[in-house]
């Protein structure tokens, strides 16, 4: 079954302002889909991508603050370039980071391919939880793998390692502010309303599955996979920070 396209917009000039881009993501889309189905266990699809704005994805359909999202059944995505510059750039919070600034003000485009395709990765076989899950103690490893995925997958090295060193910068930067709960605790400090705040597990997440990606695992996704699926069919006795020793890394 093929993903159909759903288009929700409240004007024809609004969809023809991002149709280029949403043609564009779209193929790539599909390219990145083929490789999870052939080596990352995409088994059942989600029903479509549905294309929005940002009023609409974080007001009506939800009132998820970020407008990219996933359920069982679509994935509600923005394609508006320029509202995905301010939402980075609006991660600073105010912070003097003028290097992550000119990141995020000359990539927007690439990362908002990395957004889109993160949200496809979750639909993988390879994550245990269901949507309805709670997943209390392993959503950071589900989260920081659909980042690390399509980054490994889509970017150049160069590319790969820019955008590493921009998130390693943001967490080192917010880590004082928000880095006082357990990696396990995912989430606990969006209550502070700030979109930093929002951010820095998932920046956290993806830190961490790196680590365990190209150092515990010596660059072996798969054996990262198998070590999961174990915790997990061994009735989850810890948490998978402990699990995997990473408690005092991140």
């Amino acid at each position: 079954m093929q993903m159909k396209h759903i288009y929700a917009f409240e004007s024809m000039d609004e969809y023809k302002k991002h149709e280029d881009t949403i043609q564009q993501l779209c193929k790539k889309l599909n390219d990145y889909r083929e490789i999870l189905e052939r080596e990352y266990a995409l088994v059942d699809l989600p029903k479509g991508v549905l294309w929005t704005t940002e009023e609409l994805a974080t007001t009506v359909f939800s009132e998820i603050p970020i407008p990219a999202y996933t359920n069982k059944d679509l994935i509600y995505m923005v394609p508006d370039i320029e509202t995905w510059r301010k939402i980075f750039i609006k991660q600073l919070d105010g912070k003097k980071l003028p290097h992550v600034q000119r990141f995020y003000e000359n990539h927007t485009e690439s990362e908002l391919l990395i957004i889109l395709t993160h949200e496809l990765t979750q639909h993988s076989d390879l994550f245990l939880d269901d949507f309805d899950d709670e997943k209390e103690s392993g959503i950071w490893f589900e989260e920081g793998m659909c980042f690390y995925l399509p980054r490994k997958i889509l970017l150049s090295e160069d590319e790969f390692n820019e955008i590493t060193d921009i998130e390693r910068e943001l967490f080192e930067a917010f880590k004082d502010e928000y880095g006082n709960h357990s990696l396990k605790d995912f989430g606990s400090c969006s209550y502070q309303g700030t979109l930093s705040s929002t951010m820095f597990d998932y920046w956290r997440s993806y830190l961490a599955v790196k680590f365990l990606v190209e150092v515990h695992a010596n660059n072996d996704i798969k054996l990262v996979f198998h070590e999961y699926h174990k915790w997990f069919k061994e009735g989850k006795k810890v948490t998978l920070t402990e699990y995997f020793d990473i408690n005092s890394l991140f």
